[in-house]
């Protein structure tokens, strides 16, 4: 019998950083499905919070899961489910991209922490700065089409 347990931070936005999930409730509401949906669709998802323009996962991926396919059946259910009950004014989406690293065992309960915490985190820090920190802390840069 098969035992994988990889954890992963994914992180993605609404499309073109639009504040669509701009109440507390509705982030609620959101997130709530997409934990149930991911159930449903046997992803492990350990925790999930964001919010008005984006979204954090922690994610376990089991043995038959890449994490563009988790990515999809995340992201494109919920906004199928977001716009079949007319959750925003304007029609929603996620952007195209997204960004994931992995998270060793050992640091679990900070992602947590750090996920759980979006509310008070983007008081201080907008979005875009906590995408240039990733940047800067993972090495990435971010490539204009």
């Amino acid at each position: 019998m098969s035992w994988v347990r990889v954890y992963i931070h994914m992180v993605f936005s609404t499309k073109n950083r639009e504040p669509f999930l701009n109440s507390k409730e509705l982030r609620k509401q959101v997130f709530q499905h997409i934990k149930q949906n991911a159930e449903e669709k046997e992803i492990w998802l350990d925790c999930v919070n964001g919010y008005s323009d984006h979204a954090h996962c922690l994610i376990s991926l089991n043995k038959n899961q890449s994490i563009s396919k988790v990515a999809q059946l995340i992201k494109g259910e919920s906004s199928f489910w977001i716009n079949q009950n007319n959750l925003t004014e304007n029609k929603f989406m996620w952007q195209d991209d997204y960004w994931t690293v992995g998270v060793s065992e050992s640091h679990l309960q900070q992602n947590r922490e750090y996920i759980f915490q979006q509310e008070e985190h983007h008081r201080k820090t907008t979005f875009k700065e906590e995408v240039e920190e990733f940047m800067r802390k993972y090495g990435w840069q971010l490539i204009q089409e």
